[in-house]
């Protein structure tokens, strides 16, 4: 384990990364890493690295265990026919089918090295399968608890890596209830990508690899999706370490995406409000940003406003419509994973001209759609 630390965001609390800490022990805020000398190598050091995230080794809070990667990182940056002012980055090609295996490897990372031996997670289904391969390849017992509405695709997932799924009735926030209070049993660790901060540093190799990819820039403009904001707050973070080391010269504009249907933060931004607004959360196709209660909400908010950015919100019939744009360019992904396409065909995102051959607009292709079951909009030719 590297010489790190977590601090609280809310009262400054700084608490070690080996006592199983997810919130402060004071106040029950947010956890921030702390300590951490972030150093990323330049084009030219990281040409003969292993395509992976690890080859970003120098800029990660925990080391890499022999035998626990399975490749994840370095994914596909491609264009889409007909749009030259964008590109998308194919997350979904990672082992488990989505990105939050930048998290959840690390996350199992820590938990590997600190030899505990169940881990806990709540999720609506890409975070949990994440965090459920990966203990698996540790040795780690997992239980995962999902809404009882989660996807049958990822439920089968989620069991055929050894995971106890625990099916929840009720809201998202009730799912995460259940997972906490499973999670307060002595030696448990609890691998939440909303509340685990190494999640995040995790999911900020997302904006290394586009550096990398577009040859030492970022684009004007990166559009994420925004549920609990675990890869729009890493990309931030990313965003902040290239600019601190005079890698970029700027931070990109980031746009976050909310479905209209559960928008907490969109509404909040729309008001100035520094954090969300309450909301009731009705359903959406977008069930993987179905979140009320983000517990970042505050750090997501006050990230977006620092690039310049919005957020913005999609109805559930432009993510369909989106969902089967993206697929008739070969790009078969969740509905979730189509909200950022959504809000770029629809001029929420902004960007440039295309003026030359590098995109504007970068937005993440982040879930497969295999796990989840095929809109009438694709499946029947419409």
């Amino acid at each position: 384990m590297r010489d790190v630390a977590l601090c609280c965001a809310d009262c400054g609390q700084v608490q070690p990364l080996g006592d199983l800490s997810w919130r402060c022990g004071r106040c029950g805020g947010v956890l921030d890493v702390t300590g951490l000398r972030s150093v990323l190598p330049g084009l030219t050091d990281l040409s003969g690295r292993p395509p992976t995230l690890w080859r970003y080794a120098e800029a990660l809070p925990v080391a890499e265990p022999p035998g626990l990667s399975m490749g994840e990182g370095m994914t596909p940056l491609i264009g889409v026919p007909g749009h030259p002012a964008a590109a998308v980055k194919v997350d979904y090609l990672m082992p488990t089918g989505s990105f939050k295996d930048r998290g959840a490897v690390l996350l199992a990372a820590l938990a590997q090295d600190l030899a505990v031996t169940r881990m806990v997670a709540d999720s609506s289904g890409n975070a949990g399968t994440a965090i459920a391969a990966y203990a698996a390849r540790a040795g780690i017992a997992c239980e995962v608890y999902v809404p009882a509405a989660t996807s049958p695709g990822k439920v089968a997932q989620l069991r055929s890596y050894g995971a106890t799924v625990h099916r929840v009735e009720g809201s998202r926030e009730d799912t995460a209830d259940a997972a906490i209070g499973a999670a307060s049993r002595p030696g448990v660790f609890y691998a939440s990508h909303a509340w685990h901060p190494l999640f995040l540093h995790g999911t900020k190799t997302y904006v290394f690899e586009l550096w990398e990819q577009l040859g030492g820039r970022l684009p004007d403009a990166l559009a994420l999706p925004a549920g609990n904001g675990t890869l729009m707050l890493g990309c931030y973070l990313g965003c902040r370490d290239l600019l601190a080391q005079r890698l970029i010269d700027r931070l990109p504009a980031i746009t976050a995406v909310q479905a209209e249907r559960c928008a907490p933060l969109a509404e909040a931004f729309a008001r100035g409000l520094s954090g969300p607004v309450a909301v009731t959360s009705s359903a959406t196709i977008a069930e993987g940003i179905a979140i009320a209660r983000p517990p970042r909400g505050e750090q997501i908010l006050s990230a977006v406003r620092d690039t310049g950015g919005a957020v913005v919100t999609v109805t559930d019939d432009q993510i369909r419509a989106a969902q089967a744009d993206l697929a008739r360019s070969g790009l078969y992904v969740e509905p979730t994973s189509a909200v950022c396409w959504a809000a770029f065909r629809a001029g929420l995102i902004r960007a440039l001209p295309a003026s030359g051959p590098e995109p504007q607009v970068v937005v993440p292709l982040c879930g497969t759609g295999l796990k989840s079951k095929p809109p009438a909009e694709i499946s029947d030719g419409r």
